[in-house]
């Protein structure tokens, strides 16, 4: 994929996310149930939709993967298309104060990191991923703008509110539900309650930085960067207004363009569980229940 064109890589991308509309999977079901969470206000003809758009744009996000991780930076930092925010992002990193980017599963996350470390000195945490023998690749391609990797450990927090604090830049994810009861809290995302880290909201108050909600938006033949100021009461010392205020507006940030989140992702599980499970009908088989109609499907031959 790296060395086609982005173009014909994210054709192929849409591709395989139509294959996997088709084959009606897990990766389907979990959205479907998603967007019927988010967005009550749709017609089942619009949820439908949206669902075969947003296996589309995983399938393009996985497709690019060969230009943003395995292509020389410069190669990649020419497919930034635009950045909007950036000046203000500049301005508090010009006054001494660390800057911390919320930067959800919208878009193209990796581009977002990518760029975040060409605005200062940046250390962000690692996690190696469950195939071992990619964490090497992974990590050389996270830090080839120039940022620093540190493992998700005390010491590697630490050396992160460090950074932060004497005037460096981190980006955070902050859509994903916390491992751990003590994690962070139940809190509304999109109308529904679900388990919301609190990672991001506690570096902020440990290391005084600046927050903005970041994005690389997919656009024609590239990215377009996004930086946002983060909303007042995410500085809330009231730890359930500051999730609320983040979870809120990483919905703002996906507005427009939702079909570019990954919904394919258990968003609205709670942690701790409150005793209702969105996806438990979803472990039963496909066919042992009744699954609604999709608008592109043909009428039933006589």
């Amino acid at each position: 994929m790296a060395r086609l064109p982005i173009a014909w890589a994210r054709a192929m991308g849409r591709l395989l996310g139509r294959v996997s509309y088709r084959l009606d999977g897990r990766s389907r079901r979990v959205a479907e149930r998603n967007i019927a969470l988010a967005f009550p206000e749709m017609d089942e003809v619009q949820q439908d939709r949206l669902v075969r758009e947003t296996l589309q744009e995983t399938g393009s996000l996985a497709a690019e993967m060969g230009h943003v991780w395995l292509r020389p930076w410069s190669r990649t930092a020419a497919l930034i298309n635009r950045v909007e925010g950036e000046g203000a992002v500049n301005d508090a990193l010009s006054q001494g104060r660390g800057v911390i980017v919320l930067g959800p599963h919208l878009g193209n996350w990796e581009v977002l990191g990518l760029h975040l470390a060409t605005l200062g000195e940046m250390v962000a945490l690692f996690e190696p991923p469950k195939l071992a023998s990619l964490g090497p690749m992974i990590q050389r391609a996270r830090e080839r703008s120039g940022g620093l990797l540190v493992p998700t450990t005390p010491r590697g927090i630490a050396s992160l509110v460090k950074s932060v604090k004497a005037g460096g830049i981190s980006g955070v994810l902050p859509d994903q539900v916390p491992d751990a009861p003590t994690g962070g809290l139940n809190v509304p995302f999109m109308g529904v309650e679900c388990g919301t880290a609190a990672l991001g909201c506690n570096l902020i108050h440990r290391t005084g930085a600046t927050a903005f909600m970041g994005a690389a938006f997919r656009s024609k033949g590239g990215f377009d960067v996004v930086y946002l100021p983060a909303p007042e009461a995410l500085y809330s010392d009231d730890l359930e207004v500051a999730l609320t205020a983040m979870n809120d507006a990483v919905a703002l940030l996906l507005a427009g363009r939702e079909a570019q989140y990954q919904w394919q992702y258990k968003r609205f599980r709670t942690q701790p569980n409150n005793g209702l499970d969105h996806y438990q009908d979803l472990k039963v088989a496909r066919s042992q229940f009744q699954r609604r109609p999709s608008f592109v499907e043909q009428e039933p031959r006589a």
